[in-house]
């Protein structure tokens, strides 16, 4: 039997005890409800169905987990076997015993029939099923027991066919060897002859070489005074130029600070005046002006020195501030 067949009778198996199973749980409760609703309460008779269905989905979780177990192999042990024939009689009692309290022999054949299928159904499907599955358990172990004996023949074959390749390896290795002996032989013999030739040659070239760079030296020691020469003659010249262009440079500041020494005299002169008593003339104004915004006063202080106005003076310090306003603040201060 192939594990093809196995699934296909496991699965015959299952879907008939399913069946049994279902069918009998559908005859209990439609056998045992009007049982249960004759024996209870008026307001209680809608719960004549839970007793049947309860009783039966015991019955189930007993079928499946015998199925569950039985697959993996193991024993849920002697509860499991309590449970099983509990409920089977369970529901065999309850679907008899309508029958039996009236003494109906018939009734209580018939109403056996499923309880009984049932009972019998679930012992014999748990015995199915661990019957499959110790065939599966033994088909797997042949199989494993055959890929091993396969597994274990490739690898006596691999090791022959390496076996044959080393020795085959080695064999070639060998004349590959003496082949590469011989032609190393032959190669040294010639390897020497050129390398005497190199040897005359490479002697040849370093004393053409060495006369070659005699020649060189020769003329880098003369380009390197002639580079010499005018390389001092540059600095010379930078020099000189350095020294003009520092003297220039203090000229120029010594000429800076006197005519700055001689605006501050003038501007010195110009603000000591004091106040103007009169409106002097714009030349002279424009003098006091400059002095007063080189100095840092106020506008009013240097209206005061000027006698012009202040928005004049504001005029003329917008001039010094910005001096490309000076034609458009003139034209506001005449106005």
């Amino acid at each position: 039997m192939n594990s093809v067949q196995t699934r296909s009778a496991e699965r015959a198996l299952s879907g008939g005890t399913w069946l049994i199973v279902c069918g009998a749980m559908l005859y209990s409760i439609l056998t045992v409800t009007p049982l249960m609703a004759a024996h209870t309460a008026e307001q209680w008779d809608w719960t004549a169905p839970i007793l049947p269905l309860v009783v039966d989905a015991a019955v189930v979780i007993v079928v499946k987990l015998d199925d569950v177990l039985a697959r993996l192999g193991g024993e849920g042990g002697r509860w499991p076997v309590v449970l099983r024939w509990m409920t089977g009689l369970m529901t065999l009692a309850l679907n008899t015993a309508d029958s039996a309290l009236k003494k109906d022999l018939v009734g209580v054949a018939v109403h056996s029939v499923a309880p009984l299928l049932l009972i019998v159904t679930a012992e014999t499907s748990l015995a199915y099923r661990r019957a499959i599955a110790r065939a599966v358990a033994a088909l797997e172990a042949e199989q494993q027991a055959e890929r091993e004996r396969r597994e274990q023949a490739a690898r006596e074959h691999a090791e022959q066919a390496r076996t044959e390749a080393r020795e085959e390896r080695e064999h070639a290795a060998a004349l590959a060897r003496e082949q590469r002996e011989h032609e190393a032989a032959l190669a040294r013999e010639q390897a020497e002859r050129e390398e005497r030739q190199r040897r005359e040659e490479r002697a040849d070239r370093e004393r053409a070489e060495q006369a070659e760079r005699d020649a060189r030296e020769r003329r880098e020691r003369e380009r390197e005074h002639r580079e010499h020469e005018l390389l001092k003659r540059e600095q010379q010249a930078r020099q000189q130029a350095e020294t003009e262009r520092r003297e220039r440079a203090e000229r120029v500041e010594r000429e800076r600070r006197e005519r700055e020494e001689r605006a501050g005299r003038e501007r010195a002169a110009l603000l000591d005046r004091g106040p103007a008593t009169a409106k002097l003339p714009e030349d002279e104004a424009r003098q006091i002006v400059t002095a007063a915004f080189g100095a840092g006063l106020s506008v009013r202080s240097a209206a005061e020195l000027c006698g012009w106005s202040v928005g004049w003076v504001s005029a003329r310090y917008a001039e010094h501030r910005d001096p490309g306003t000076g034609g458009a603040s003139l034209a506001i201060a005449s106005q």
